[in-house]
């Protein structure tokens, strides 16, 4: 008898989306666009935070941890990107900045046992995080439990924050939403302080929708990695700004997932 993933996969197949088995945003956005075209738009329609581009998710997955299979061979483990960083874990989750309730709710699908080790990390960031890693090598968290945590938790968590921080941004392109929830699942909320003059500048841009001046924000925000050594950053903003100059006003159904 077939089980519950499998049926998924199945579906996922016959529509088109990446077949992983989890229903997450992406399968939820194509399914609830499938309902519509036969029972009719929704008398009270949802409310989403953000709508983004999957081109624009998929990106955020490649800035994070470049591919699965480098995923498998290299990010399994927990590691210290730098910086003022936490140790992360996953696509991209910094326990240093997570609190430790957060922590055992969002990994709760990994033993127990695991889990309060990774509790270790919260809060703990820069040098601190970097002298904790190798008592943490030991731990392994499997892709599949990685991307469930990224696409059920952390995106919806971060549309939120980027919604309350840069009002406006939901009547952007889904390319550019995409983009500004990149940034801040990658840089956080902060909007004060000599690095983060780009990131309060964007609050007006936003509200305007100014898309060439928020590229040149992204742009100019480079500044803070030049020579450093933290070229991945550098290849992020440029990539992020490139999009949002391009941001698409119109995608087909399947191309948009609603956080």
């Amino acid at each position: 008898m077939m089980g519950m993933e499998e049926r998924i996969k199945r579906l996922q197949q016959r529509l088109g989306l990446p077949v992983d088995g989890l229903v997450g945003p992406v399968t939820l956005t194509r399914l609830e666009a499938l309902v519509d075209q036969v029972l009719g738009k929704a008398p009270t329609p949802a409310e989403y935070n953000l709508e983004c581009s999957r081109v624009g998710l998929d990106l955020i997955v490649e800035f994070e941890i470049s591919s699965q299979e480098h995923y498998e061979r290299r990010l399994v483990r927990p590691t210290w990107p730098g910086g003022e960083s936490g140790v992360t874990i996953g696509i991209g989750y910094d326990l240093g900045f997570a609190t430790r309730s957060q922590i055992r709710s969002d990994w709760r699908e990994l033993p127990e046992r695991v889990v309060e080790r990774l509790v270790e990390a919260s809060r703990v960031t820069g040098t601190k995080a970097r002298d904790l890693v190798p008592s943490l090598r030991d731990l392994r968290i499997p892709y599949s439990v990685a991307k469930a945590v990224f696409y059920t938790r952390s995106l919806v968590q971060y549309a939120v924050e980027t919604r309350r921080v840069y009002p406006g941004v939901e009547f952007l392109p889904a390319d550019a939403q995409s983009m500004m929830l990149s940034l801040v699942f990658n840089r956080g909320t902060k909007l004060t302080g000599p690095t983060r003059t780009e990131m309060q500048q964007l609050v007006t841009l936003v509200k305007d929708a100014d898309l060439p001046g928020m590229a040149a924000q992204f742009r100019s925000m480079k500044r803070i990695w030049q020579g450093t050594g933290l070229t991945g950053l550098l290849v992020r903003r440029e990539k992020e700004a490139v999009l949002i100059e391009k941001s698409r006003r119109e995608y087909t159904t399947g191309e948009i997932v609603y956080l």
